[in-house]
Order: structure tokens, then C-alpha cells, then sequence
């Protein structure tokens, strides 16, 4: 049997696992693009949970569609508070699709209604195609199993064998398993092993643990359910790899004493006969991917790209996505939600009725005022500063501009300006003020010349204007220096190596300073010594390109800058 096959046993063990007790796993979370492997998957899981209610929602549904909420007509109409139902008041499996697109403020109250043990389970469907691209760490703590499909090959995933029948005895059986203390402990300390903090993940493995062993027909946790709980809930969400007994035995262990070697054999057999830790981590490491720090490296990566690299998200009351209303006063640019507002004032109606002996109108106050929110998506605005001093002009100038026009030609889709600073000689010039014009780019940067000193400092103080000037305009700036020399400029037009280079750490300071995302690639022929602890001071990617054309460098641009 290949790996590929095994683990497809281990999903096929995992829906089972799952249908036995799903409100005490909280989950499933599928991480997998649309295709046919992930059909068979949830065809799998729809055939496993046949007989509890399942319903569908989606990332984007209002509140009271989730969660419940006023009718309005109703109790307006009648003057008694009348309260709706939403998809999560009842208990059941909810399948969620594009998790990964899911806020943080509803996957909060989604992970509330999991908590408050209303007997809700949730499938999170996640089709994130970057590391950092998920969904929100607060469900996935819920989720007691975590399955990767993204490499899975379709002739190694056949239809799931769900027997109906054996899943209604284990279902009798499970509250009848017994659970070892040393079942608990084993799991807490491979848990403390591979980096998992979370105080759920234990407890979810134990369930799991348990409804294996319902389904095995036994009436205790044996070392088998315990690998499978490891396999599937503990193993996924590994932080660090754990250490290995010779790493943690500094010392040769000490030699038994004679009441070791006294004991009676049963004490001893035992010992033997219990799971050890050691066991169980070894069936972890064999489930942990041998890039494992180097993914982890890469989420964390992504996740800050994604925070800052991207246009920063503000809320306005004009446009953009719809958020939930919030409690506040009309006047100014403020627009009213008058059906939010109404809800807020129903259930008062009667009091406020009975107070003003008024009983042929809504009484609205100001405390019932909602105001309507968006959420947008501010513009990006990528800064290139290039270097066009002599050193530069012959060999690599020609591919920098190569790569703002490739890049322009794709911004409009993605709500991208982009601007050119250009240094040589004594000084800097703004060639390009942030925009979406290519035409307009291709002539300004076809009257580019090139020549003369380096004047790095002055490159980026212009970037660092021009980024203030975008920022105030509402969009979201970011700086791509390419240059293949060190300066030899100072900000004064002096041309003195020592000096400029202090300016221009100074000023890659102070793009730092701002929160700016940037990027510095080094366009030499060989790596040019000092870029990298420019870079560092600018908190930005060193990426030396010695041999990459227009395209290579959009490219890398692209995959720096962009979430």
C-alpha cells in the first residue's frame, strides 16, 4: 500500500469518526481546491452523516441569517417581541465553503456557537491557495480535524467505504468507552511536544481517540486509537518538530537500583503494556512533512504579506463590502440603516407606549440609531526606485523598465498604481507619479537617461515623499528599489561614499519607520556587498537578480509585494 493510499484510509477513518460524535470534535477542516477529490470526499462525509440535519452556509451571510434575530413585521405588528430562528440555533453539521474568506469577526462568533454546546459541528471547506491564505486560526482551533488534499492524486482517492450499519453499533457503543488516565497524559505530552498550545487539541484527539475505539468494537482506548488521534488531530498542527530521546538525554541514564531489579514482573509487564509517549511520537514525525519549519517560515511569511503588502482595508459609509451596523448618531457623512434601526427599536415598542400614551406610531430613539458601514479596499501604489547612474544605465536600466510596464499592464485589475523614481548624477526626479497609465509610462520612461553618480539617499527620500503623498491619498504604498551599486551621493550631492552611505540608512530607516512594505533587488552582475544590510535596515527582501530579464524581475516584484 503506497502513502497515498494510507492516508486516504486515515481520511475514510476520519469521516467515521466524525459521524459517530460530531459536536464533540467541533469539525472538520478540508483544505482543497474544487475538484474531484474533495467531491468524493464530501460525498464520503454526506453519506456518513445521513440521519442528523445538515445545512449549508457561506462566509458572506448576514447575522440573522446565522445566528437569529428580530421579525421585524411580527413584532411591530403585535407589539410582542418576536424572535427568528438562524441556521446555528439548532444543533447539527454545517458545511461552510471559501472558508478561508471567512472574517475574523464572524469566525469569533462562530467559534462562540460552537462553545456553547448547542451540539454544532462545522465542515470547513478551505480553498486557500497560499500558505498564509485560510481560514481564521480562532475556527480552526474548533476543528478537531485538520486533512491537506492539495497533493492528493485522484487515482489514490476511490470512493469512501461508509458502512451505515457499523456506524449505528459504534454509535451505541461510544459512551461506553473506557479512557485510561495514561491515555490523557500521553496525548497532553505529545501535544506539549510538537509545539501545540492550544488546550483543545488534547481533548479533541481524546474524542477522536475514543470513537476509534467504538469503532474497533473495543471497550477501552487501546495504543491503536491513540496513533489515529495522534495521525489526525494532533500531528496537523505541529509547530515545531519534536525532539528525538537522544536530543533530550544529556546524561547517560542512571543504572537501576536493587529495588528495579526486585520488583514483582507484574509491575514491570505493566509498564510495557502502556503506550508510551515515545510511540506515539514517532507516528507523529512520520505524518509531519520534512519541510515542515520551512512551510511553517512561509505561513508567517505570507500571513505579514497579507496584513501589510496588500491594500489596507478601511471602513467607510459609502461603498465596498457590508458590514454589520453599528450603534450611532445621524449627521455628517453617517447613512442610517433604517431596517437595522427599526429592529433595535422593536422589542421597546410596548414600554414606550405604555410611558408616552402614544399607540399610533413607532416610537424611535436615538440609542436605536444604526448606522450603515462598508468595508473597502484602498488602492496599492507600487514605488519603484531605480537606479540610473552609470553603473546601471548600460547593463540593467533597460529591464527595470521592462518590469513597471509588464507590471502596469496587469494593475488595473488589481486596483494597482505605480510610480518611478529614478536617481543619477546629484539627485532624484519623480519620472512617474502614481498611476494606471501605460501609455503615459511608456513615453516617460522612454525619455529615461541614465548616467553618472549614485545618489541612493536621495532615490529614497523622493520614494519615501511620494509614498506620504499616496498614503494621504488614500492608497496603500509600497517601495521596490532596484539599483546594482552602492551609493556614493550623499543627499547634499557631495560625492562622498562615506556620507551618503549614513543618508542612506537613514532614510531606509525612515521607510521602515512608516510601516512601509519594500523590497530591494539587486540587479548586479554579482551581489553587491552593503545591499543587504540596506535592506535589513529598511525591513525589507534582499533579492539579488545578477541574471534576470524584465519579466524575472515583475515577477519578483509581484510575488514580494502581493499577498
Amino acid at each position: 500500500m503506497s502513502d497515498a493510499e494510507a492516508r486516504w484510509q486515515g481520511i475514510n477513518l476520519a469521516v467515521a469518526c466524525l459521524a459517530l460524535d460530531p459536536a464533540a470534535m467541533g469539525g472538520f477542516w478540508i483544505r482543497a481546491r474544487v475538484g474531484p477529490v474533495r467531491d468524493r470526499l464530501e460525498k464520503g462525509l454526506k453519506t456518513a452523516l445521513q440521519g442528523l440535519s445538515v445545512r449549508r452556509i457561506a462566509p458572506t451571510m448576514p447575522d440573522e441569517a446565522l445566528f437569529g434575530g428580530i421579525d421585524l413585521a411580527a413584532t411591530l405588528d403585535t407589539g410582542v417581541l418576536t424572535q427568528t430562528k438562524g441556521l446555528l440555533t439548532d444543533a447539527g453539521v454545517l458545511f461552510l465553503p471559501m472558508a478561508e474568506r471567512v472574517e475574523s469577526g464572524l469566525a469569533g462568533r462562530l467559534a462562540g456557537a460552537l462553545d456553547t454546546g448547542r451540539g454544532l459541528s462545522i465542515i470547513a471547506l478551505d480553498e486557500g491557495a497560499e500558505p498564509g491564505e485560510r481560514a481564521p486560526d480562532a475556527l480552526l482551533d474548533r476543528l478537531a480535524i485538520h486533512v491537506d488534499l492539495t497533493c492528493h492524486a485522484l487515482s489514490d482517492a476511490p470512493d469512501l467505504a461508509i458502512d451505515l450499519d457499523a456506524l449505528d453499533e459504534a454509535r451505541q457503543r461510544l459512551p461506553l468507552i473506557e479512557t485510561p488516565d495514561s491515555a490523557i497524559r500521553e496525548l497532553a505530552e505529545v501535544a506539549a511536544r510538537l509545539g501545540i498550545l492550544s488546550l483543545r487539541a488534547p481533548l479533541q484527539a481524546l474524542a477522536v481517540a475514543r470513537a476509534s475505539a467504538a469503532l474497533s468494537g473495543a471497550d477501552t482506548i487501546e495504543e491503536p486509537d491513540l496513533l489515529t488521534a495522534v495521525e489526525l488531530v494532533l500531528a496537523p498542527r505541529a509547530t515545531r518538530m519534536p525532539e528525538t530521546p537522544e536530543d533530550m538525554q544529556d546524561d547517560p541514564p542512571p543504572p537501576p537500583d536493587d529495588d528495579t531489579l526486585d520488583a514483582p514482573e507484574g509491575d514491570t509487564e505493566e509498564q510495557l503494556d502502556l503506550p508510551p509517549a515515545e510511540i506515539l511520537l514517532e507516528a507523529a514525525r512520520a505524518m509531519l512533512p520534512p519541510d515542515l519549519l520551512a512551510r511553517l517560515a512561509a505561513g508567517k511569511a505570507a500571513r505579514s504579506a497579507q496584513a501589510s503588502g496588500s491594500g489596507a482595508t478601511k471602513t467607510g459609509n459609502r461603498r465596498g463590502r457590508p458590514l454589520p451596523p453599528r450603534a450611532g448618531r445621524m449627521g455628517g457623512n453617517a447613512r442610517v440603516d433604517l431596517v437595522a434601526t427599526l429592529r433595535a427599536a422593536a422589542p421597546w415598542q410596548k414600554i414606550r407606549r405604555d410611558i408616552t400614551g402614544v399607540t399610533d406610531r413607532v416610537h424611535v430613539r436615538m440609542s436605536d440609531i444604526r448606522i450603515r458601514r462598508f468595508k473597502e479596499t484602498s488602492d496599492r501604489a507600487i514605488i519603484f526606485v531605480v537606479d540610473a547612474s552609470g553603473s546601471s544605465a548600460m547593463a540593467r536600466l533597460a529591464e527595470a523598465k521592462g518590469a513597471v510596464e509588464l507590471l502596469l499592464a496587469e494593475a488595473y485589475a488589481r486596483r494597482d498604481h505605480v510610480a518611478l523614481v529614478a536617481f543619477r548624477g546629484d539627485g532624484a526626479d519623480v519620472l512617474l507619479p502614481p498611476t494606471r497609465s501605460l501609455v503615459q509610462t511608456k513615453r516617460r520612461l522612454s525619455s529615461l537617461p541614465g548616467g553618472g553618480g549614485s545618489p541612493l539617499a536621495a532615490g529614497l527620500k523622493a520614494a519615501l515623499h511620494l509614498a506620504e503623498i499616496a498614503k494621504g491619498k488614500g492608497m496603500t504604498p509600497s517601495v521596490a528599489l532596484l539599483t546594482d551599486g552602492r551609493a556614493n551621493v550623499d543627499l547634499s550631492g557631495a560625492a562622498n561614499r562615506t556620507t551618503a552611505a549614513a543618508d542612506s540608512t537613514l532614510m531606509a530607516r525612515a521607510i521602515r519607520a512608516e510601516g512601509y512594505p519594500a523590497l530591494v533587488i539587486d540587479t548586479g552582475q554579482r551581489p553587491t556587498r552593503g545591499l543587504d544590510a540596506l535592506a535589513r535596515e529598511m525591513g525589507a527582501p534582499y533579492l539579488p537578480l545578477p541574471r534576470a530579464d524584465s519579466r524575472n524581475l515583475s515577477r519578483a516584484v509581484d510575488a514580494a509585494l502581493t499577498p
